[in-house]
């Protein structure tokens, strides 16, 4: 029959996995993945808040690469598995960390496993696919998944194994429920706090760092809270990091990139951070001048502007929109000019030079954008909305 992999012999021995069945299975990943999000959170309640979390991408990452390397490995037996190794030891330390067994990550990979045999299982009835292959599909998936839990539990052990980080696990695992924000109780981190010997702070600010971060934490004050090892490095210090405080993360972080988030109230650390490693995304993209320490406070309104692209697409289509049926070229001349004015509002001479054109050409320009926004730009909402706009494009367009 078109499209059966393998005879349909239910007597014919086990073997390993034709190549073609990754081909058969492939297509199936991204809805394969979403189902077993959805039954593993639904299973395991701690699940579903990491995933809703400050770490929730690497999370998802980690599971992405789990099922993608065992549909490659059919396909190619010596796919490279090292970013998933590393995921899942990943996996493995952060267990250890937040002081549990690996009994819900053990049960997460077997529940995992059981979603996909049931959908193999209806993609073999489409294909008519022998009873032969799906048993060698599960064979090969359940060797798979003690092949993922030996990697975690490699990770687990490492933790465990350093008796003498107690300390250290306790305040990553404060760490970390200080960064997953509202619910989590404030007497289940005031009580790891006083376990931990960590003088609980009003406020704090965290720092993000750029991967992978190599520092010395030896030179950090005792009090900053870090997890060097996390896929997006970042660290906690109590109150605002000025004078003495800055001085040490200077010799901290000498030789990493780093970005300082907003100093806030203890129970909003999670804000503090998204701060920080959306001013590296600036810095990545050019819209924020590098450097060893970037501040986040020093780049308010570029965070403000760029804080949501889509959005800032939409009304920048609604505030433009008379001059969307313009030529390219006019179309520019007019922002620059509408720009210019917005900023300034100095007379056709001044714009003129700041535009390196006539004056008369910045008046034609002016009457025709009174033509088309007239009405927009004597309206004081809309005409903030506009400047708005042509702010946030420009620090785009860097």
């Amino acid at each position: 029959m078109p499209g059966t992999v393998g005879p349909s012999d239910t007597a014919e021995s086990l073997g390993p996995l034709p190549q073609e069945f990754a081909a058969i299975i492939r297509p199936e990943l991204p809805s394969l993945i979403k189902e077993i999000g959805i039954e593993v959170t639904r299973a395991y309640p701690e699940y579903a808040r990491l995933l809703n979390g400050p770490f929730g991408h690497g999370i998802r990452v980690g599971l992405e690469q789990s099922i993608h390397v065992f549909v490659d490995q059919v396909a190619e037996p010596s796919a490279p598995s090292a970013l998933r190794d590393e995921m899942c030891r990943r996996f493995g330390r952060y267990e250890a960390y937040e002081g549990r067994t690996l009994d819900s990550l053990q049960g997460a990979y077997r529940l995992g496993a059981r979603v996909a045999l049931r959908r193999a299982k209806k993609v073999g009835r489409s294909y008519d696919l022998s009873p032969t292959m799906m048993l060698s599909f599960a064979d090969a998936l359940f060797a798979y998944v003690d092949e993922l839990e030996s990697l975690s539990r490699e990770g687990y052990l490492e933790v465990r194994s350093r008796a003498g980080e107690q300390n250290q696990v306790l305040r990553r695992r404060l760490l970390h429920l200080l960064l997953a924000g509202p619910p989590v109780p404030r007497t289940a981190v005031a009580e790891l706090a006083d376990q931990a010997a960590w003088p609980f702070p009003t406020h704090v600010t965290l720092v993000a760092l750029r991967a992978p971060a190599v520092l010395d934490q030896a030179d950090l004050d005792p009090d900053v809270l870090v997890d060097p090892g996390d896929p997006q490095p970042h660290l906690l210090v109590p109150g605002p990091v000025e004078g003495e405080r800055r001085r040490m993360l200077d010799r901290a972080l000498f030789g990493n990139r780093a970005a300082v988030g907003l100093t806030v109230p203890t129970a909003e650390a999670h804000d503090s951070i998204r701060w920080a490693r959306r001013t590296l995304e600036l810095v990545d993209g050019g819209v924020v001048e590098d450097g060893p320490l970037v501040f986040s406070a020093d780049h308010l309104v570029q965070l403000w502007l760029l804080s949501d692209p889509a959005l800032l697409d939409q009304l920048a289509r609604r505030e433009l929109a008379p001059l969307a049926a313009l030529t390219p070229s006019r179309r520019d001349r007019l922002v620059d000019t509408l720009r210019i004015w917005l900023d300034t509002r100095g007379t056709a001479a001044q714009m003129g030079e700041l535009l390196d054109v006539h004056p008369q050409t910045v008046r034609y320009r002016m009457r025709n954008l009174d033509a088309v926004l007239g009405d927009r730009l004597r309206n004081a909402e809309r005409r903030f909305a506009i400047e708005v706009v042509l702010r946030a494009l420009r620090l785009g367009a860097r």
